[in-house]
């Protein structure tokens, strides 16, 4: 009896790291199985990960970056700080994006100069020597992996702080219809269409849920959710792992293998964020073209950024123990 519940042990771990390895392939640049995360995730300086949502084809835009997420993990205190990226931010003097443009544009030029994993490799750079921090790792999901990954595990159960309603239409913003539905506020549940408009949700009843700041926060509680949904690890977490594979195959795109996937994994809950907010980080302003741009406060001229590097410098060694 022992016997055969061994060899039974041993045809899962065989089928699953076949399927981790299909999934490997279908997702990453990475060779599996291998690892670029144990060592640093095990070390003493930040590891800080890149992560990018995008609409991808059939939507207006398709590979421009619509949420724009630094993790920046500590392994010493195993913590992580979210840093979202407005989509406005305005980069101009930095070698490896001299066309210019909005931060939003930096992963629609890469993709179209070398797909994803060149949309995803630009993405990090840029931000490497807009942010001063060593961005080495990426990843990227479209709104259907997003909305996929939701349904894959039943739905996500979140705490919502302010109810309000919400519409896809800026002159129906305009005119206070809010045609597309609302969020109560309190405990609520989402599937997978309802989370990804709860997380997108731009024109809203309630003005401070209508920044970018307000809804990096809303995707957020849903990536803690998504990673409660799986727990730590053990047979639990094989089923609800399996459907977030098939729901995040052709959807998303990394550098990180699947063993490093695994790893991160337990660093999706935050536990602080960094707001790049108007006033003292940014200032409101508008390029040649009379778009709305945000530039560092106190901005001087393309390839200013000492002030940004020096307030999430700051912003980070307040959350060191």
């Amino acid at each position: 009896m022992l016997l055969l519940a061994l060899l039974a042990v041993v045809v899962i771990v065989v089928l699953l790291g076949l399927r981790a390895a299909t999934f490997n392939a279908s997702v990453s640049s990475a060779a599996f199985p291998s690892t670029a995360m144990l060592g640093p995730l095990n070390g003493d300086d930040r590891v800080n990960v890149l992560m990018v949502g995008y609409g991808g084809e059939g939507h207006d835009g398709a590979y421009l970056a619509d949420s724009i997420q630094i993790l920046s993990i500590d392994p010493s205190t195993d913590t992580t700080t979210t840093i979202p990226i407005p989509r406005d931010l305005w980069i101009e003097g930095v070698a490896t994006f001299p066309q210019n443009g909005k931060v939003n544009e930096v992963f629609s030029a890469g993709n179209a100069s070398g797909g994803l994993d060149e949309a995803g490799v630009l993405m990090a750079e840029v931000l490497s020597g807009v942010t001063g921090l060593e961005i080495e790792h990426w990843l990227s999901i479209d709104f259907t992996g997003f909305r996929e990954m939701v349904d894959a595990v039943g739905g996500v159960t979140i705490d919502n702080p302010v109810a309000f309603d919400y519409t896809h239409n800026p002159i129906q913003h305009r005119n206070a219809n809010w045609d597309a539905g609302g969020f109560a506020a309190g405990e609520i549940h989402l599937d997978g269409a309802q989370a990804l408009a709860y997380a997108r949700a731009r024109y809203t009843s309630v003005v401070a849920e209508s920044t970018d700041f307000a809804r990096s926060e809303r995707q957020a509680r849903i990536m803690g959710a998504l990673r409660g949904s799986v727990g730590d690890g053990g047979p639990g977490a094989i089923l609800p792992g399996l459907g977030l594979m098939d729901a995040m195959e052709g959807r998303v795109r990394t550098d990180l293998s699947v063993i490093d996937l695994y790893l991160l994994s337990s660093h999706l809950s935050s536990d602080s964020r960094v707001e790049l907010s108007e006033g003292p980080v940014l200032t409101a302003t508008s390029n040649t073209a009379g778009q709305y741009i945000l530039v560092p406060t106190g901005w001087v001229g393309p390839g200013d950024y000492d002030g940004l590097q020096a307030y999430l410098s700051g912003a980070l060694a307040a959350d060191a123990p």
